[in-house]
């Protein structure tokens, strides 16, 4: 009698995803950040999973969170499973008709020019645009939500391609009465005890309070946000000042409040990100047309990520 194959297990990708997650950040609390969750509801996720193996993937101790021998062999292929299932969604949606192709981007950047010349020239596509968190292009790639984004640095890279569109030089946004209000310009010895506020995003804080400083020394706390645009309420009411690219304030301040540049420090990258394995003809044609009608300086050139952003 022939051998009967065994039943597949029956794997949620979801709880898969959140093992991973907490596997990258070895933390719970910062994974449920990463993942818009608190961290009991994350702990049960957890604890489903590894019900569904039926065994141990994950330690919990004062040190932090530590994988098992069943989670080391787990992980690996864990990631090659959510690949897989993007791969697979990718496929499906490419095969689907009508066929539709969506540019993410972020607040206060403009992929008009792009979205409108990508229309004209590909007619049968339904092209769209959609906004998207501050810190969701890469999750928003990933999942398909999106085919390409056009978002600030620092973005973390991984499984992307990512291509440098403009550059914009940095300032601070301060109330009309601030003691650093009319300059012409400030550097970090300047707001060295300025507070700045904070997001859950460690990548996102060391680029945008520029923590720590170049002396080793921490960027001084300021109010906790969700929302990068929260920042500007903050600021307003004196709790805090703000770093900003120059050109996403400077056009529409509101009123009560001014910007100042901020020199010595590196500029802020406007970039196009796609999913690094993805061919479509429509992502080649749109990158074509974001270096022409979105890029400034530098034209096209590409990103060397680190994996720490």
């Amino acid at each position: 009698m022939p051998d009967v194959p065994p039943t597949p297990p029956d794997l949620d990708l979801k709880l898969v995803r959140c093992f991973t997650v907490v596997v990258e950040h070895r933390h719970f609390g910062r994974a449920a950040d990463v993942l818009h969750t608190t961290q009991p509801s994350l702990s049960r996720q957890i604890l489903r999973l590894e019900r569904q193996m039926g065994t141990r993937l994950l330690d919990r101790s004062p040190r932090g969170t530590e994988l098992t021998e069943a989670g080391e062999a787990f992980l690996p292929l864990a990631l090659m499973l959510l690949a897989s299932a993007t791969r697979a969604v990718t496929h499906a949606r490419g095969a689907a008709r009508p066929r539709r192709f969506t540019v993410g981007y972020t607040t206060n950047l403009i992929v008009t020019p792009a979205v409108i010349e990508l229309r004209r020239r590909t007619p049968s596509v339904e092209v769209r645009a959609a906004h998207l968190p501050w810190n969701q292009p890469r999750e928003a790639l990933l999942d398909n939500r999106v085919d390409v984004v056009v978002a600030r640095l620092p973005l973390r890279a991984e499984g992307l391609t990512v291509t440098v569109l403009s550059e914009e030089d940095r300032a601070i946004v301060v109330p009309l009465g601030h003691r650093l209000a009319g300059r012409s310009f400030v550097t970090l010895d300047d707001i060295a005890d300025e507070p700045i506020p904070r997001t859950p995003d460690p990548g996102w804080n060391a680029f945008w309070r520029i923590d720590p400083r170049p002396d080793g020394r921490p960027a001084p706390d300021g109010p906790l946000i969700d929302d990068v645009e929260d920042k500007i309420e903050h600021v307003a009411a004196g709790q805090a000042v703000a770093i900003v690219p120059v050109g996403e304030y400077l056009s529409r301040l509101r009123p009560g409040l001014t910007t100042v540049p901020l020199k010595g420090i590196a500029p802020s990258q406007v970039v196009l990100a796609t999913r690094a394995d993805n061919r479509d003809r429509l992502v080649a044609a749109f990158r074509e047309l974001a270096e022409r009608h979105l890029a400034r300086s530098p034209r096209g050139s590409e990103w060397a990520p680190t994996l720490s952003q």
